[in-house]
């Protein structure tokens, strides 16, 4: 929990009630448009760690989960290819690209509306941590940027200083959100029935309902559904919420894709 320094004794005791509070926050289409995993691939394309081909499937994926949210299939598919893709890399060079990953490409997607609520979350005395399927390095640098508590993401077997291709544990999406943060609450010290969750995935229930106080932000069209069925709070900070029509969407999808081929292009001919 951060440091507090108070004048008064209204102040300080306003501090002692947010202890065993928190906020936990998703990162991919809900802290930041599209998904972290993405500008990684496409960092480690910049530094021919792998081929325009690989770069070309995340490209697809990417585009998908930016116009239809989340698919259990693609974010496993990813991560699988990720993962094989980054064995035999040092450790010390996934560290490195997640600083530039996150200076480059990530900062400019942060979603102000997101940041602002965690940083309120800080202000009033609650840890504040991401909760994401994104690579833990990758997490955690944009915590740290965010001045958050922490982080928790998908933790990856290194042996050695380089990476094996294998996890340690599971990906840390679905059920296994809420399994971490019950996890965390116990080592914290943690009421999880006055904690907040955040996230734009109806994958992410398990995460949502461990709490007291779900909150969807940037929901796709099932959590939606949720969050009105149960009187969860909803924002939405994209444009014209999403697109008003399916023509608009299909037209905007189109522009995504080609948009991304564009940029493969380009890296490919530097």
């Amino acid at each position: 929990m951060p440091d507090v320094t108070t004048d008064s004794a209204e102040a300080a005791s306003t501090t002692v009630q947010r202890q065993g509070e928190a906020a936990f926050f998703d990162v991919d289409n809900t802290m930041m448009k599209g998904a972290s995993l993405f500008h990684v691939a496409r960092k480690m394309y910049q530094k021919k760690a792998f081929t325009l081909r690989d770069a070309a499937g995340f490209a697809w994926k990417q585009a998908k989960f930016i116009l239809r949210g989340e698919n259990m299939n693609d974010v496993h598919s990813v991560q699988d290819s990720a993962q094989k893709l980054a064995a035999g890399i040092s450790a010390e060079f996934v560290q490195q690209l997640g600083e530039e990953v996150y200076d480059e490409m990530i900062v400019s997607k942060i979603w102000p509306g997101t940041k602002a609520l965690a940083q309120e979350h800080l202000k009033k005395g609650r840890q504040v941590w991401l909760v994401t399927a994104t690579p833990v390095e990758v997490a955690g640098v944009i915590a740290a940027r965010l001045k958050l508590t922490g982080a928790l993401g998908t933790v990856a077997e290194i042996q050695d200083g380089v990476y094996t291709g294998r996890l340690v544990g599971e990906i840390l999406h679905g059920a296994a959100k809420g399994r971490a943060v019950r996890d965390l609450a116990l080592a914290q010290g943690l009421d999880l029935s006055r904690c907040w969750a955040y996230s734009d995935s109806y994958n992410d229930i398990p995460l949502l309902t461990a709490v007291g106080n779900p909150v969807a932000i940037n929901p796709d069209a099932r959590l939606r559904r949720h969050a009105r069925d149960h009187n969860w709070p909803i924002y939405d900070y994209r444009s014209g919420r999403r697109a008003a029509t399916m023509g608009l969407q299909a037209a905007t999808g189109a522009g995504i894709v080609y948009g991304l081929w564009k940029g493969i292009a380009s890296m490919r001919r530097k």
